[in-house]
């Protein structure tokens, strides 16, 4: 056994559970305690700088620089009050995580003495350099200047020693270089829509709030098996590795007793989370050895994603300090469950109306069924939108394969929910509707809580499925940022529903009363949104032959997938909704490819040097043991015992030669492949010639070295094999 695996295991045999005590036995007395919410906000600023805040929150009122100063004052008090000495304007840039740079309070006063200062100008706008962050070519490095400025529907909070405050970034012209900046567009985009639609049913409607509920899928392995593994540390994944004999098919870790040194890691990020303000609720073991899963009470969508990039943060830090490391990548295990991020999407009235739930009459259900088909509608039309806002190199080894959903969009609605769609749709004729065709439709509307409570199931291969009062995005990926599906979600629903209530304003115009026009168009919608609607097994053969007759798209390859970002469809949603504009889309698209570049490019060159500087050195120094047992053989038996006992240990010889052979020869074609892409100067040239000419050698090249996994003596193999990185807790 190489040095460093034996040193790996034996560090692994001393772990011990650490001690983890809760500041209170009541959770109330320390949720939120990092938190610059509404109660701090009352007890530490004057009643006209409170104000200023929850005007600027509650009617999007600016905020006068007198107001931003006495506001600053009172955040930097009460971080003061927690031991803070920094803050830092804490954003989302186009990368895997967030961004901060930490200033500290200090600054000279009148007489040059060292005095502690906040100022309102600090607090609401900072400028960091926009050039070193993935920005699609909007800022050179010699025009390196950018902003921060400061979200105010999003609370500062405390991390350690510093106040991190939630902010936009954008580029010195304006253009956003961010998650959070097209995000806040999506969800007012959907909002205005929403609210428009919802006054058809009920006038006291005058906002509609997006809700966000994400499910994190994450693995846990111990920090000196990560540390032995340099494709772990480098990649996020194994880039090799032979299955091992017993892996999740006993199906005996899904919700299983958790370990102990896990329980530990988990009660401290709960413990940080629930200070942090973040209602983290459920925990579990996940269907894959070493799998786990962290699910919070639903919030606002823009306060969900923020508290879901700092768990995220939170996750990594904690793992070390429990002596794990934590893995966020889709797939970091072959043959085995890859990692999520369920995105729960519901839309909610300021009337404390859910969208997407039945009401209790017929005129609430009408409103949830109006929602319920433009969500059809919306996924139909914008099917590879979505797939684009989830598609990544992590992502697409995990789409299709082992309770991931299909990279083919559907709804799941289940059977008898389906069934009213289809009875609605025969029964509203092209002309006025009978009388007893109306009785007709309101009885069959009215049974729709009835069905929802009592049969609605869940379809674990559907990529959109709806579970009762809310869709569940299954197909984002567990290393993504949420804000990319949320984006494309929100943003295609409010233009989905502009079109709907236009469509429902020409009837009105035409002498239609209200009521047939919303049920004329409705069977319009429902029947032409019909194939996005599938109830079966979404890893079938059969849906594959189905989707292609219904004309649903199958895209599998990333850049093929990111460049519908650019279709027109994909453009009069985006742009014409005002997420982003034409240089912003088009900057986002080359960030997006670059991005999966330069993984692919990454994981080539590890997986190089590990076969190379690894794999093939041990599998020479086997083979010259072989060889020289040979030797031995040769000299004590006679030449017809030599034939007869040497054949097995001679054909592994061969084997081991051309396995040899075959990785050098593949990892130098898979060199000059690289090389020749990385001469491409177009980002959409250069992303399809990695994945059509560099990626296949991953695949092909690992089959090589898990073959010998089996081969080698287990005493030499370098590193920290399957068997190890899933069973040790």
């Amino acid at each position: 056994m190489s040095k460093m695996r034996f040193f790996a295991l034996q560090e692994l045999a001393n772990r011990q559970p650490l001690e983890v005590s809760t500041p209170s036995n009541k959770l109330s007395d320390y949720y939120g305690s990092h938190v610059f919410d509404s109660k701090k906000m009352q007890e530490y600023l004057p009643k006209e700088a409170y104000k200023a805040v929850t005007d600027a929150i509650e009617k999007g009122t600016p905020i006068s620089r007198e107001m931003a100063d006495l506001i600053a004052n009172g955040m930097k008090s009460w971080a003061k009050s927690l031991n803070v000495t920094h803050y830092t304007h804490w954003f989302q840039p186009l990368t895997d995580g967030t961004a901060e740079k930490h200033d500290g309070f200090i600054e000279f006063g009148e007489d040059a003495e060292i005095i502690e200062r906040f100022s309102g100008k600090l607090l609401v706008q900072q400028e960091p350099d926009a050039s070193s962050f993935p920005n699609g070519g909007i800022r050179n490095t010699f025009e390196a200047r950018g902003y921060t400025a400061w979200d105010v529907s999003s609370p500062a909070f405390v991390v350690d020693t510093t106040l991190c405050i939630p902010t936009i970034f954008i580029s010195y012209t304006g253009e956003a270089l961010d998650y959070k900046t097209p995000l806040l567009k999506a969800l007012a985009a959907v909002d205005k829509a929403a609210t428009e639609v919802c006054q058809l049913f009920d006038k006291n409607v005058t906002r509609v709030y997006t809700n966000l509920g994400w499910e994190q899928e994450y693995f846990l392995v111990d920090l000196a098996l990560y540390n032995a593994r340099p494709d772990l540390c480098l990649t996020g994944r194994t880039l090799m590795g032979h299955s091992s004999a017993k892996d999740q098919q006993l199906e005996d870790h899904y919700f299983g007793s958790i370990p102990p040194r896990v329980t530990a890691f988990m009660k401290e990020l709960e413990i940080e989370c629930h200070k942090l303000g973040i209602p983290v609720k459920t925990r579990h073991n996940e269907v894959a050895p070493n799998q786990f899963e962290l699910a919070p009470i639903f919030e606002n969508a823009n306060l969900a994603n923020d508290h879901n990039q700092l768990v995220m943060d939170l996750m990594k830090r904690i793992a070390r300090k429990h002596k794990f490391a934590v893995l966020f990548h889709e797939k970091p295990y072959s043959g085995v469950n890859g990692s999520g991020k369920h995105n729960n999407w519901s839309l909610c009235t300021d009337t404390g109306v859910n969208l997407f739930a039945p009401g209790k009459n017929p005129k609430g259900n009408m409103l949830f069924l109006t929602f319920l088909v433009n969500v059809l509608m919306m996924v139909y039309k914008n099917q590879d939108l979505l797939r684009a806002s989830i598609v990544s190199a992590g992502n697409s080894h995990r789409l299709g394969a082992n309770e991931a959903p299909p990279a083919i969009l559907s709804i799941f609605l289940g059977k008898q929910l389906s069934s009213i769609l289809d009875e609605i749709a025969r029964q509203i004729s092209d002309s006025k509707m009978t009388s007893e065709e109306k009785t007709t439709l309101k009885l069959g509307i009215g049974r729709i809580p009835e069905i929802l409570l009592d049969t609605t199931d869940r379809n674990r291969t559907s990529p959109f499925a709806f579970t009762g009062n809310r869709f569940e995005f299954r197909a984002a990926g567990s290393s993504a940022n949420c804000a990319a599906a949320m984006i494309a979600i929100n943003a295609a629903m409010a233009n989905q529903l502009n079109e709907f209530k236009v469509s429902i304003d020409k009837l009105m115009e035409e002498g239609v009363g209200k009521d047939e026009a919303i049920f004329r168009i409705l069977k319009e919608t429902i029947i032409a949104s019909e194939p996005i609607r599938f109830e079966g097994d979404g890893y079938s053969e059969q849906w594959r032959k189905e989707a292609a007759r219904r004309g649903l798209t199958n895209i599998c390859h990333v850049p093929e997938a990111l460049m519908h970002y650019m279709d027109d469809q994909s453009c009069s949603v985006l742009i014409g909704e005002r997420i982003f504009n034409e240089t912003e889309l088009a900057c986002r698209l080359e960030v997006e490819l670059e991005k999966y570049t330069m993984k692919v490019q990454i994981e080539s060159r590890v997986l190089g040097d590990l076969a190379i500087n690894h794999i093939v050195p041990t599998a020479v120094i086997y083979q010259n043991r072989l060889l020289e047992n040979l030797r031995g053989l040769r000299e004590t038996f006679s030449p017809e015992e030599y034939e007869e006992l040497s054949a097995d240990r001679k054909e592994l010889v061969r084997e081991i030669s051309k396995r040899v052979t075959a990785i050098k020869t593949q990892v130098r074609d898979m060199t000059e492949a690289r090389k020749v892409a990385n001469h491409m100067e177009n980002h959409k040239d250069k992303a399809f010639a990695y994945e059509k000419n560099v990626s296949p050698y991953l695949e092909s090249i690992r089959d090589h070295i898990d073959h010998l996994e089996m081969e080698i003596d287990d005493e030499i193999w370098p590193l920290p094999k399957y068997r190890e990185l899933l069973f040790t807790k």
